[in-house]
């Protein structure tokens, strides 16, 4: 959550640039101010009397160690003792009501990013190929390892099921990627529950804001997860990480489970808006001195899987009207895909600052040994589902065959294509 001191200092400066995003936040911010301001005096109030409470009392021990009556004073200690329950009562549903209203406030944009996305560069040459180039689903169903019609049986629309050498692509694209991140870039894998606790979620921004998008039990104590930076960035969650053991580079290969309940009529066929899917996801955790570098670094990561794969892709700063609930600033990285004549995203390379951190009590230690908020940052590295059809649509043949990055072979037992014919 944004921090606290900055509408208590200029609510109005807050407000525009919330305003950034292309909502109004005025209501909201004047009333966390209202709130705020006066749940200060009623702790001020609440501690002047529990400071007078402690001198009646120290009063009461004198009066009976000189065997003096103390009747009026543990009268009056007792009223006091009401107040303060009273005033402690109100204390705590102004600040659970002031906690709600913050909760649903997003982070604050970086001032330099523009209100529209804009596009960085383009990275490779897209040619179009010499032939009516295929979409994902037809081909994968033409070679009999995509089956849309089953999952559907299964599990109703937007699931996928894949079959023989579709199910070696998917493993292979995930060996792949943990393979080059954790081997190259230092990262420490993690296999974390796909299940976690409700205060997980708002850890990092998913709750209360995004409840309608999310799976969980019937009875709401647990989550599945939307994405695998929920739980490792809360794998520094309520504690002090040593400045020595920074940074912390965590990847992991999970499936994601989202409802979509707002894009209902887009990407209906396919594997790019599934309400369930595989990821490999980055997070790093870092010092704020840190921050903007570990931004540029962790893009480039997530970028050399395409340069590896292949795939002509693109690099878009996202605008501050397009910026995620928990960004401050999001880089995205679109495949092109000749089959759908579009460009795709296949990741969010995100920097949260120390929003995450501040809905975490994540901590490091600062000058002084004071302790300050750690600053997170998440990239896709890669969206598997999606790279698997950006492969099928770019290295589709005219015959119907899919030839398989050279990259990619190692990890699936030396296969060089894909055929309708092969068992």
């Amino acid at each position: 959550m944004i921090d606290i001191n900055l509408i208590r200092e200029d609510k109005a400066a807050v407000i525009k640039e919330l305003s950034r995003r292309g909502g109004d936040f005025t209501c909201d911010i004047d009333k966390i101010y209202a709130l705020d301001k006066t749940w200060r005096e009623l702790l001020k109030r609440s501690e002047s009397l529990k400071a007078e409470k402690n001198s009646v009392s120290a009063e009461i021990g004198k009066l009976k160690r000189e065997k003096k009556s103390a009747e009026a004073q543990i009268a009056s200690m007792q009223g006091i003792a009401v107040k303060i329950k009273e005033l402690d009562s109100e204390i705590r549903d102004l600040k659970a009501e002031f906690d709600s209203i913050l909760m649903l406030i997003p982070n604050i944009t970086d001032p330099a990013i523009p209100f529209e996305n804009s596009v960085i560069r383009e990275e490779g040459e897209v040619i179009p190929p010499a032939f009516e180039a295929k979409t994902h689903w037809e081909i994968g169903e033409d070679l009999g390892i995509l089956d849309f019609a089953a999952a559907a049986s299964l599990s109703g629309s937007r699931f996928p099921l894949l079959k023989g050498r579709g199910c070696e692509l998917e493993r292979g694209l995930s060996r792949f990627m943990l393979d080059l991140h954790t081997s190259k870039h230092g990262y420490t894998e993690i296999m974390p529950p796909h299940l976690v606790k409700e205060e997980i979620m708002r850890g990092t921004g998913q709750l209360p804001k995004f409840r309608e998008d999310m799976y969980a039990l019937n009875d709401g104590s647990l989550f599945l997860i939307p994405t695998a930076e929920v739980p490792l960035a809360n794998l520094v969650r309520e504690r002090i990480t040593e400045p020595s053991d920074l940074p912390l580079k965590y990847t992991a290969l999970t499936p994601c489970f989202r409802r979509e309940a707002g894009s209902y009529g887009k990407d209906t066929s396919g594997l790019i808006r599934n309400h369930q899917f595989n990821k490999v996801e980055l997070v790093n955790i870092v010092s704020s001195v840190e921050s903007e570098e570990t931004h540029l670094k962790l893009l480039t990561e997530s970028e050399e899987v395409l340069r590896l794969l292949g795939l002509s892709y693109r690099v878009l700063l996202l605008g501050s009207s397009d910026t995620g609930f928990s960004a401050s600033k999001t880089y995205d990285l679109e495949v092109w895909m000749p089959g759908e004549k579009l460009w795709r995203e296949v990741s969010s390379c995100s920097n949260c600052l120390d929003f995450q951190a501040r809905r975490m009590e994540a901590r490091t230690r600062g000058e002084n040994s004071s302790t300050v908020y750690l600053h997170t940052l998440n990239s896709s590295g890669l969206a598997v589902g999606r790279i698997f059809a950006a492969v099928l649509e770019n290295f589709q043949r005219e015959d119907g065959s899919v030839a398989i990055p050279e990259a990619l072979r190692p990890y699936m037992n030396g296969l060089k294509e894909l055929r309708k014919d092969a068992k």
